[in-house]
């Protein structure tokens, strides 16, 4: 089993530099932009309305914990969105995470 993030970032570069960090520190073994999102949410008392990217992370079941610490410590939000959860995927798939994040 893998385990999957979802988490908003407020720019294409913020999540291309996070992805950077994290793959080249073995934490994922991958990580995908996608761009032009729309988050409606209440922030200190406002509703808000802002685009933002999502960045998807891909990583192995023993780094999951290490890789939401060191989400937490590159992203620039307060209080950022950090969401993970597990699944499968095909063989060879799994095993090239695996490798990856050894």
């Amino acid at each position: 089993m893998i385990f999957i993030f979802y988490i908003p970032v407020p720019s294409r570069e913020v999540g291309i530099s996070i992805a950077h960090a994290v793959v080249k520190e073995s934490l994922a073994a991958c990580g995908n932009v996608l761009e032009g999102m729309t988050s409606v949410y209440e922030w200190k008392g406002k509703v808000c309305e802002e685009g933002e990217c999502v960045l998807i992370l891909k990583t192995d079941a023993e780094k999951e914990a290490e890789l939401r610490e060191r989400v937490l410590e590159l992203h620039p939000y307060e209080c950022p969105c950090v969401l993970s959860w597990e699944a499968g995927a095909n063989p060879s798939f799994l095993e090239w995470v695996g490798e990856q994040t050894r």
